[in-house]
């Protein structure tokens, strides 16, 4: 089996580059089931019903994660109990939507998870260590395969979770810094690990927005609001090979479309 992974999609060009290169990819590369994190597609914050329908209804993927900018635009209370989408696990018990799903592809169990960090992301969140210990719990003797989507900053928090979670999950990729990271690896006890699967969005750009409104945010600490590079996109993410017998990793590499 497999599992496609897409970084951060960011504003229409996102969207454009993914409408363009997705079809390709999975016929090119034998694609089985597609993880997209969309968090960022709208804009630059959230998600809207448009982009929601377009990913699930003309792209057919499979699932569609979050982040830290779920809630960026209120179209998303329409949809968010749709099981193709998933928000990070670990935002508290009261608020709408599932932390994590259970799909079907080739007669396997696959349960994708998403969770956000703690370090530097300003958001109200569990620790998400313990969050993951439990949903490991409930998903027990459910789930023939385990992917988990970690939308952190922090390098550190997503390496330490990699190796908390070795040997107790098929894989899990990060997400959220827009930058692609040259360390997937299966980890000793068999996790298919990488710190950030990168985004689709604006090559020449501050991890896709705007080069001289960022500039001048960096510059004069003065307030600049952030708008979207305006470029030729890119898409990045990754693969992950699965053993259908053995349900464990046994590949992972990135993939990058100019």
């Amino acid at each position: 089996m497999r599992i496609l992974a897409i970084g951060d999609i960011v504003g229409e060009g996102g969207i454009k580059k993914l409408k363009d290169q997705l079809p390709k990819i999975k016929e090119q590369e034998n694609i089985d089931f597609v993880i997209v994190n969309a968090e960022n597609s709208a804009g630059g914050m959230g998600i809207t019903t448009k982009i929601f329908n377009e990913l699930k209804n003309d792209l057919k993927v499979n699932v569609i994660t979050m982040g830290n900018h779920t809630w960026g635009k209120k179209d998303i209370f329409s949809f968010i109990d749709d099981e193709i989408i998933i928000r990070p696990s670990n935002y508290p018990d009261n608020v709408p939507g599932k932390g994590y799903n259970i799909y079907t592809c080739k007669n396997k169990k696959i349960c994708v998870v998403n969770l956000i960090g703690r370090t530097d992301m300003n958001v109200l969140s569990e620790n998400p260590f313990l969050k993951m210990q439990g949903i490991l719990e409930e998903v027990k003797g459910k789930a023939d395969i385990i992917i988990l989507d970690f939308h952190a900053e922090a390098t550190a928090e997503k390496i330490a979770m990699g190796y908390f979670l070795d040997g107790k999950i098929t894989a899990m990729f990060g997400t959220h810094t827009h930058v692609q990271t040259a360390d997937e690896k299966i980890l000793e006890g068999g996790t298919a690990y990488i710190t950030d699967i990168g985004m689709t969005g604006p090559k020449k750009s501050v991890i896709g927005m705007d080069i001289a409104a960022s500039l001048k945010r960096f510059t004069t600490t003065l307030p600049e609001k952030y708008k979207l590079a305006e470029s030729n996109c890119s898409l990045n993410g990754c693969i992950i090979e699965i053993n259908e017998e053995t349900c464990r990793a046994e590949k992972i590499y990135r993939i990058s479309r100019r």
